[in-house]
């Protein structure tokens, strides 16, 4: 993966001025296309406040240039995460807000979940309809071992039996992500 410590800062400037453009109402900033922002690649953009969370949406596959997904996942953190759709990010409180990017490493399915990387992996897992997914410092940030960020996963993300992870008909997936900042 690998960005250099300016596209590191151009993502972080770009999301922010994103969020920033959606919650006031102004226009979408412009996004770059040289170097790694013009290569697909999936991203996610979590937004806090004070450490509570406020807003994160993602794509695993991109169908867009890098800098077109981060200012997209950027404007949708702030205004479409539906956990949070009685309740929207607000202009008072961009000040206060932390933003967060993580540009994702390609999806690799395993045979053999419980050999994800604690705090370096993150899972994707899918059955049927239904997906769950969890970056990969909710591990760290939660102090879970692998068995219970993978049951946590599909309980509570993906609405699936705690231990489906081990069902037959599910895929798990593992990536890693390069978190900005």
């Amino acid at each position: 993966m690998g960005l250099t410590n300016d596209e590191r800062t151009r993502v972080l400037a770009l999301a922010t001025d994103a969020v920033s453009a959606a919650v006031c109402g102004g226009p979408a900033p412009e996004s770059p296309s040289d170097g790694a922002f013009g290569e697909k690649r999936g991203c996610f953009v979590t937004l806090k406040n004070h450490g509570r969370l406020r807003g994160c949406i993602g794509v695993f596959e991109a169908h867009r240039p890098l800098g077109q997904m981060v200012a997209q996942m950027a404007r949708a953190a702030a205004t479409e995460d539906t956990r949070f759709a009685s309740n929207p990010v607000t202009p008072g409180e961009l000040p206060e807000l932390s933003v967060d990017v993580s540009v994702l490493s390609e999806l690799v399915a395993t045979d053999d979940p419980l050999s994800l990387r604690l705090g370096v992996d993150g899972i994707y897992i899918v059955q049927g309809g239904r997906s769950g997914c969890f970056l990969p410092e909710v591990a760290t940030e939660t102090g879970w071992d692998a068995e219970t960020f993978l049951r946590e996963c599909c309980g509570g993300k993906a609405f699936l039996s705690p231990d489906a992870w081990r069902d037959s008909e599910t895929t798990v997936y593992l990536f890693t992500s390069e978190k900005i900042p």
